[in-house]
Formats: structure tokens, sequence, C-alpha cells
């Protein structure tokens, strides 16, 4: 069978590992925030009917809620939430659970190290510590790829991978990735871990979308990376914060939305307002909505294993599920690539 991500097969292989995943993650990141455990829940089942199989998480979701306008709370509650409906269903072994551990836990989000607490980061101290803590939240005896949030940069990547390398040889974790990583710090992971025999990344999880600047700062070094190394991208955000999905246009009224404050605060510019014109256009050309054909546009990279997506509620997943058989034509992905082109707006070196 064709294991590509650009292939109509139902699962993928993350990068060269022999991990495989359906062809779009359903993140998590929304359960206790902008959307209550039985809303949860009816999401969760729409996609494991659809043969989805692949959930991620982190152990901080949703503290960061409080940071974007909700409810004070000290983290966990996602995995919480994951770990109940996993248990109800009784499905674990039908699932692919990936989790996060960086951030701080608490109520406040904020920097624990050097106190009592030294709830973050990636010490091995943290990472055993919060490894415990996600098990018992998921209600698993394992997990089954494990990742880096982001970068640590008072933690030697040496400690970071040997602490992930003691978690796998106690069967603990199957697979670790890493998200947010940049393509030297990836780089330098990579060699670490060949050059002290030491568990490898198998995956990053960057923001990646068609809008601007993450589409440039994915692909100016980290995709090109990915492809030589084998390693999977399973990109997050890929509708940009509901962006993509059609509800946003220029000039128009802000949708009913919790992100919407943020969106308008970090991703409205004319450049991303064109993309979102032509997407609109590119998608109505061809049949789909536009959060399918931006899904579709980004199942198209060779480097991408498979997107990770988020919806509050089943109807809005059903929606990005159903196109994914809707192969974008290559006029409209070449559309798609014109429009979002980071160089397209890059300044003239001319003088």
């Amino acid at each position: 069978m064709s294991i590509g991500p650009d292939s109509t097969d139902p699962y993928v292989q993350v990068g060269r590992s022999g991990l495989f995943v359906y062809r779009v993650g359903l993140g998590t990141m929304q359960f206790g925030w902008s959307v209550d455990e039985d809303g949860a829940f009816d999401v969760m089942d729409a996609y494991a009917e659809a043969g989805g199989n692949f959930l991620d998480s982190a152990d901080c979701y949703s503290s960061w809620a409080s940071r974007l306008g909700g409810p004070a709370n000290p983290g966990g509650i996602s995995e919480e939430i994951v770990g109940r409906w996993l248990t109800a269903r009784g499905n674990r072994d039908n699932m692919v659970v990936a989790t996060k551990v960086r951030a701080p836990m608490g109520f406040e989000f904020a920097d624990h190290r050097g106190t009592a607490a030294h709830r973050e980061g990636l010490s091995r101290k943290w990472i055993i510590r919060a490894c415990e803590d996600s098990l018992r939240r998921l209600n698993v005896d394992h997990i089954d790829l494990y990742q880096a949030h982001w970068i640590d940069s008072l933690v030697p990547i040496e400690e970071t991978l040997g602490a992930f390398t003691d978690l796998v040889r106690q069967g603990k974790v199957r697979y670790i990735g890493c998200s947010n990583f940049s393509a030297w710090r990836l780089m330098e992971a990579l060699w670490a871990a060949d050059k002290r025999n030491l568990e490898s990344f198998v995956s990053i999880q960057p923001e990646y979308s068609l809008l601007d600047p993450t589409r440039s700062d994915v692909e100016m070094e980290l995709a090109p990376m990915c492809d030589r190394y084998g390693i999977g991208m399973v990109p997050y955000s890929p509708l940009g914060g509901g962006l993509l999905t059609g509800k946003y246009r220029r000039d128009q009224p802000l949708p009913d939305s919790v992100r919407a404050g943020e969106n308008e605060q970090n991703r409205f510019s004319d450049k991303n307002w064109d993309i979102i014109e032509t997407l609109v256009e590119v998608a109505g050309d061809e049949g789909h909505t536009p959060a399918q054909a931006a899904v579709n546009w980004l199942r198209s990279k060779p480097w991408v294993s498979s997107p990770i997506v988020g919806a509050n509620r089943p109807d809005q997943l059903n929606d990005t599920l159903a196109g994914l058989d809707l192969k974008l034509s290559d006029e409209g992905l070449a559309r798609l690539d014109e429009a979002s082109s980071f160089r397209r707006h890059r300044p003239s070196l001319e003088t």
C-alpha cells in the first residue's frame, strides 16, 4: 500500500519510524477550555468512528487558557479528559496517545526552576516526574509519543535525551519527538543521540499552515532537514487558529470565537488576508470548504506526515475529515503556493 502523506490510505508512517498514525491527528488543547468534557467526548467519538487513532495532548493543556482570557487552572485537564475517554471507551490499544513536557505546571505560568517546586523544563528531574504525572492523568501504562514541547536552553540536550531514553527502556514511552524546535536544535539532538547511543526524535511538531510567517519558518530550513533525515512532521494549527476556515474575512466583523482576539493581535496582515481570499476562491472552484483545502494543501507536502487539527464540535471535525480524499488539483496547489510564498514579498537585494 502507499504510505505517503498525500495518499488516500487512512494511515501514514511518521518519518522513517515504525509508528503509523491516522492521516490527521486530533489536537486536544481545547478540551477543558473552549469545549467541556461532554463535548470533548463527542469530538473524540467522531474521530474514532472515522478511523482516527492519533490523539495529541500536553501536560499544560489547558492551563494556557488562562493566558488567553480563560479561567485559571493548574493544567493537566486535557490529559485527564482524554484518559477518562480512553477508559470509558475501552479502546486504549487502538489509539496512539501523544503528549508533551516542558511547560510550567501550576496556577502561575511562571518559571518554577530555582524553587522547591521545580515544575518545568527538560531536566532529568522534571521529565521523569512529569511523565509519571501524565501517565496517571491519562490512566495509561505508557505514552506512545512523548514530546519535548519546546527548547530548554538551560539544559544540555544530552540530559534531556538521556531522560527520554530511560523512559523508553523502562517501557513507559514508545517513541520520542519534539515540538517548536529550530532546525539547528533538532540537528544537535540527532547528532547527540547518534554519538551517545540515545533514543532519537522521530517527529517534530511545528506550527505550520498557509499563513505567514509559519510557512517561511518551516520551509526555509526545517522541512528539507526532515526530508533528509527521515523525521516525521506532525504540524499543529493547520487552520491558523481558525483563520483558514472561511469565517474570517477582510474588513468584516470577527467571528464569535474565544481565539478571535488572539488572531487579531498575532495573525492579521495584508498578506494573510490575500492568502485567505485565494484559499476561499480555490476551495470554491474545486468543491472544497476552505478548511478542507487548507488541510489538503498541507498534506500535499512530502515532508508532512499527519497534520493535527482541533475541533470544538463533531460537525467541525467531520467537515475536515470529509475532504481528506478530495485532492486539490495541481493548478489549485500552485495558486495557494504562489499566494502564500515567502519569496513573493521578499525585499529586493538590488541596490
